[in-house]
């Protein structure tokens, strides 16, 4: 014989339930992390100029990201960076090695605070292990002053 349900087991079951069908159902604000954009150059990753209105979430503007540096964006998890004037580049700020989100921009890489490694401004490529495999390429635009997630 089996006894009745409970209001504490009835909520509990459909709180559990609600949580694991909203989990299913998230947008995390778009695109493949992998995806990048090209300059007319060629370059991988970098920000393609436009005029348009600006598709995308706007990070910041230009002006934040110094050459040679970069900028990161916690809330978004991406950092921008601008290995040469007028380069934009942008990477997911997660590193590779145990998924701490990156701290620092300086001296031409881009620094987890967890393990140590250090990725390149200019590709994302590994300077400095543990981690052994590059940051992905984000999509980014600048529009006018401004970068927007692509």
């Amino acid at each position: 014989m089996t006894q009745p349900a409970t209001r504490r087991t009835l909520l509990a079951t459909g709180a559990a339930t609600l949580a694991v069908c909203c989990v299913g159902c998230g947008d995390d604000g778009g695109g493949s992390s992998a995806t990048a954009s090209t300059s007319p150059s060629g370059d991988s990753a970098s920000a393609s100029a436009s005029s348009g209105s600006g598709d995308g979430q706007a990070l910041g503007s230009v002006s934040e990201i110094p050459v040679g540096g970069g900028k990161i964006f916690a809330a978004q998890k991406v950092v921008v960076t601008q290995p040469e004037k007028g380069m934009y580049k942008a990477f997911s700020a997660i590193c590779t090695h145990q998924g701490c989100t990156l701290n620092k921009v300086a001296d031409g890489t881009m620094d987890c605070p967890c393990h140590g490694s250090r990725f390149r401004v200019s590709d994302g490529s590994v300077a400095h292990g543990p981690a052994t495999e590059p940051l992905p390429a984000k999509e980014i635009m600048v529009h006018g002053n401004t970068v927007h997630l692509g």
